[in-house]
Order: C-alpha cells, then sequence, then structure tokens
C-alpha cells in the first residue's frame, strides 16, 4: 500500500536520512580507528586475514550508497511538494465546484449545487441547513434519474436572507416504497486561499478547508467593474 506524500511525512523522512548518515559516519569512523589499530598490532609472522575486513568495507559503501539514493529520493518529494503547493495556489481568487455537503454563503454570491439522483424519484427536495443544524431553506426539485443544477441565493425559508456563514445541503429523495435514493452533490465557491493541514495542501473556501482532490473544476472569478476615475481638474490659467 502506497502511503500519501505529505509535509509532514517529508520533513520526518528527511530527518531519519540524515541522521542515518551521520551514524554511519560515526561508525565508520570507529571501523577505521579499530582497523588501523588491529594493523598496527598485528604479528608480522602472521598477518590478519582480509578478507573480513574486506567484506565490512564493501557493507559500509552498500549502505552508503541507499542512504545517498534516500537522500534523491527526499529532494524528489520535496519537489513535488513544491509543485503541489504551486497549483493549490493558482486556486487563489478563482471560482471552484467541488464535492461536498458543506458550502460558504458571503452574503451576496448565489451558491451553485449539482446533485446527481441514482435512479427517478416518487419525491425529491433541497434542504439547507445551517451550521447549529437549523432548517433555514427547503425546495421541490426535479427527480428525475441523472444530474440536475440548483441555485440558492441565501433565501431564508421563513423569508429574508440568511447571514453569512457556512451551510450544508442535503438532496432528500424518495422512490414510491418510500426507500431513500443515493445521491451526491457538488457545490461552488471561491478559494480564498490554501492551508496545510496534518501536511497536506488544502483550499480555503470561507471557513472550510477543501482537499484539492475533492475539485471538480475551476474558473476565473468575474472581474469586479471598476468606476472610471474622475476626470483630471484642469489646471487654472497662469
Amino acid at each position: 500500500m502506497v502511503s500519501d506524500v505529505t509535509l509532514s511525512g517529508s520533513i520526518t523522512d528527511a530527518q531519519k536520512t540524515n541522521q542515518s548518515g551521520f551514524k554511519l559516519a560515526e561508525d565508520f569512523s570507529q571501523f577505521l580507528t579499530l582497523l588501523t589499530t588491529q594493523l598496527q598490532n598485528q604479528d608480522p609472522l602472521n598477518p590478519m586475514d582480509s578478507s573480513e575486513f574486506t567484506n565490512q568495507l564493501v557493507q559500509f559503501s552498500q549502505v552508503e550508497q541507499a542512504i545517498n539514493g534516500n537522500q534523491k529520493l527526499d529532494s524528489l518529494v520535496n519537489l513535488q511538494l513544491a509543485s503541489i503547493s504551486s497549483v493549490a495556489l493558482g486556486y487563489v481568487g478563482m471560482d471552484v465546484m467541488y464535492r461536498s455537503a458543506d458550502m460558504n454563503y458571503d452574503g451576496e454570491t448565489p451558491v451553485q449545487v449539482n446533485y446527481g439522483l441514482s435512479e427517478d424519484a416518487f419525491k425529491a427536495e433541497v434542504n439547507i441547513f445551517d451550521e447549529a443544524g437549523s432548517l433555514v431553506y427547503s425546495e421541490d426539485v426535479p427527480k428525475t434519474v441523472g444530474a440536475h443544477e440548483f441555485v440558492w441565493d441565501g433565501s431564508h425559508i421563513g423569508g429574508g436572507q440568511v447571514e453569512p456563514g457556512t451551510y450544508s445541503v442535503h438532496i432528500d429523495a424518495f422512490d414510491k416504497n418510500d426507500k431513500v435514493i443515493d445521491t451526491s452533490t457538488v457545490v461552488s465557491g471561491r478559494v480564498r486561499g490554501i492551508e496545510s493541514q496534518d501536511g497536506l495542501i488544502f483550499l480555503l473556501i470561507g471557513e472550510r478547508a477543501v482537499a484539492l482532490g475533492n475539485v471538480i473544476n475551476a474558473t476565473v472569478a468575474p472581474e469586479t467593474a471598476t468606476e472610471d476615475p474622475p476626470p483630471a481638474e484642469e489646471a487654472p490659467p497662469a
């Protein structure tokens, strides 16, 4: 099983590789000291067998090569993480669609909700709840199998508009036998930044962190219209 590449994991692996290098250097220094002492004190008429310390030198060389390989892999992992962060930064300021039931309403921008039904429904409705779990909006929606789109403009079930914040959307669909039908939801939001959690990179949408893998698509946010600057005042004649 391949583990996820994370920032924390990369740091830990790099530390382990460095520690292994330091330990190898220390052991090799001790080995050379011991070997030199043995050579200096050996019987000239009965010299020690060189095959043993030759094998040990070969083992040291193999371990050193393995550590060098780990250092190169650590470098590749760091480059991959830097690439992921760069990709995530490119989402900042963009409007994205992502798989989730949680969505952010900023008080002005309507939220697009795409949902899919696995089969035709006898009854289907969208229900939106605030963070306290209170129902703030409900409406009947199309019941045919397949993908559908719903746009919520922040309207409250009792009239008026809801406050800006995080809301959850649920598509409640039932067949004619009152059996629940499987549904899936994709919501929209504007990315305001990125964040690392447990070493993984997330997009910040409102107060929620969204995994990059949950993003379906992204579009450039419409440019805010700017007013023409006032005409410059003419200088009085000299």
